[in-house]
């Protein structure tokens, strides 16, 4: 009877039941989700440079239809044959019609490419629909003009040049309406899509 008293205290007596010794060693904290192979893929720059810029200014709000007409002014301009011109008109015409200026000046920044590959063809054109002297395409030919007659020649390019603008600028007044009103559908499922996500985001625990 005594030893089973006494092994009775053993085990009622406060801090007999001592639990396993915490270790003072800090715990290592868990290493990071390693980032997705697609997001470091090449093919996702293209995106994170122009698709991720447009997709934040409809987080901050900005309607579809306004970054519609936005991106579409943006684009018809930054491929006007006036070569340093189109910083400056996109934000003259984004103040003049309360455009939202990132997304215009971004949208000119994107097709920046294509505005030198054009500005040959807009020249040539101009000057066949307005019956002007044929533009030599040739290094060549440019400068056997300036030997012969620069004045001449500067005339000319100035008269090349106001052609292909003239050329440019009907061609922005047919299409910016058709391209404007084709991305607001897009723009605008993109923002209903946001929209879901960021409720989703704010009801999960």
């Amino acid at each position: 009877m005594e030893d089973e008293n006494s092994s009775l205290e053993e085990v009622i007596r406060p801090g007999s039941n001592k639990g396993p010794e915490k270790s003072s060693e800090p715990v290592p904290e868990p290493a990071p989700d390693p980032v997705p192979e697609e997001l470091l893929a090449p093919r996702s720059l293209l995106y994170r440079r122009l698709a991720l810029p447009f997709l934040a200014l409809l987080r901050v709000g900005t309607s579809p239809e306004r970054l519609a007409w936005s991106i579409a002014a943006g684009l018809l301009i930054g491929i006007n044959p006036l070569l340093g011109s189109t910083t400056l008109l996109c934000f003259a015409v984004a103040m003049l019609f309360r455009l939202n200026l990132a997304a215009s000046q971004l949208a000119n920044h994107v097709i920046y490419p294509l505005q030198l590959l054009l500005l040959i063809p807009f020249l040539h054109l101009g000057s066949r629909l307005f019956h002007a002297p044929p533009l030599p395409l040739s290094a060549h030919g440019l400068l056997e003009e300036a030997k012969r007659n620069p004045f001449e020649l500067m005339r000319r390019l100035w008269l090349w040049e106001w052609h292909a603008l003239i050329l440019w600028a009907t061609l922005t007044a047919v299409l910016i309406a058709p391209l404007a009103l084709g991305l607001t559908p897009l723009l605008r499922r993109l923002s209903q899509r946001l929209q879901q996500r960021g409720r989703t985001t704010q009801l999960a625990p």
